[in-house]
């Protein structure tokens, strides 16, 4: 099993929302094999606290335009950690210390990489094309 059309096209707004916002390490995991609550985690680093909660607001805000509701918040007191589940897709937006601590691509290494568009990736293609 793979994750469903609608939670990849959930994953490459949040990315380029991230993206938007200085976000670094952005890396989606497939996760719908060992998990059966969700199809996908993006996970992104913030420089600091205020970049962190930046970051989580773009992304749930650009998710909410695409129609996606979160069910769940965490972790956003103190602008070192934020989680944003929106059911299909699972955001954790760390400060680079938190990333480091949780390690979340290591526990998850088994599962596949999603290719992320962004358009620094774009604009680095077209670069290199021309």
């Amino acid at each position: 099993m793979t994750a469903s059309a609608r939670a990849l096209e959930l994953t490459q707004i949040a990315a380029q929302a991230a993206d938007s916002k200085q976000a670094e390490d952005l890396v989606a995991l497939d996760v719908t094999r060992p998990l059966q609550l969700t199809d996908v985690f993006l996970l992104a680093t913030g420089r600091n606290e205020r970049n962190v909660l930046a970051i989580a607001d773009e992304i749930e805000d650009r998710l909410l335009q695409a129609g996606a509701k979160p069910l769940r918040r965490e972790g956003r007191s103190e602008g070192r950690w934020a989680l944003i589940d929106f059911g299909d897709i699972v955001v954790h937006v760390f400060h680079e210390e938190e990333r480091q601590y949780y390690s979340l691509e290591r526990l998850w290494s088994d599962c596949p990489v999603i290719p992320l568009e962004l358009p620094a990736d774009q604009s680095q293609a077209a670069e290199q094309t021309a």
